[in-house]
C-alpha cells in the first residue's frame, strides 16, 4: 500500500471529496442520527462531539496509511453543499485490501451521488494507493448500499451473520479486485 501524504481532494463531474474537518461534525451528525440512516450503520454514537473527535483523530493519518479509517466529506461542486461522507482504511488482516464505507444524507439519496463518490474512492484506492482488493460490508437489508457497491463493480461475494451481544446482524461482503495489467 502507498500512503498518499500529498492528498488534496478527489473530484468527479458533480462532487468534491475532501478530508473531513472538525467543522463538518454538526452536519454529519444530523444525517447519521436520522433513524433510517442509523438503522443500517454500526455506530454507537452519532453526536457532534463524538464525530468531531473521530475526525480529529483521523486527520493524523494519510489515506492508505495503516491504523484506522480516513474520512472524506462529500460536497457538491455547484454549491459546496455537504451531502455525505465516505471513508477508507487498510484492512489490518490483509494489507493489500482497502475497506470502504459510505453514508449519504437522506435528502440527496437516489440522485447517483453515492455511486459517483464511491466509484471515485474505489478508483483512488486502486490507482493511487495501490490496493489489490477493495471491500465493503453492509447489512443485508440495506438494499441501497448494496446497489451502490454493485454499480461500482463490487458485487456481493458472501452473506453471513455477525453476532454482537444478543443482536444478530445479517451482513453481506462486497468486493472488487484490481484489474490485471494487460502488459
Amino acid at each position: 500500500m502507498r500512503p498518499d501524504t500529498a492528498f488534496d481532494q478527489l473530484r468527479t463531474a458533480r462532487l468534491r471529496l475532501r478530508r473531513s474537518e472538525p467543522r463538518d461534525a454538526e452536519q454529519i451528525s444530523a444525517y447519521r442520527s436520522d433513524p433510517d440512516v442509523h438503522a443500517h450503520q454500526g455506530w454507537d454514537r452519532t453526536d457532534p462531539d463524538y464525530i468531531r473527535s473521530e475526525i480529529e483523530e483521523m486527520l493524523s493519518r494519510a489515506p492508505g496509511e495503516a491504523g484506522g479509517w480516513v474520512q472524506f466529506t462529500v460536497e457538491t461542486l455547484d454549491d459546496d453543499r455537504l451531502i455525505g461522507d465516505v471513508g477508507l482504511r487498510v484492512d489490518t488482516d490483509d494489507p493489500g485490501t482497502i475497506l470502504v464505507g459510505y453514508t449519504m444524507d437522506p435528502a440527496v439519496q437516489n440522485k447517483g451521488y453515492a455511486t459517483e463518490a464511491v466509484g471515485a474512492l474505489v478508483d483512488y484506492a486502486f490507482d493511487t494507493l495501490g490496493a489489490d482488493l477493495v471491500r465493503a460490508y453492509a447489512e443485508a437489508s440495506n438494499v441501497a448500499s448494496i446497489r451502490v457497491a454493485d454499480k461500482v463493480g463490487m458485487p456481493v461475494v458472501q452473506r453471513f451473520d455477525e453476532r454482537e451481544d444478543r443482536q444478530v446482524w445479517h451482513v453481506v461482503r462486497m468486493e472488487r479486485r484490481r484489474t490485471p495489467d494487460p502488459r
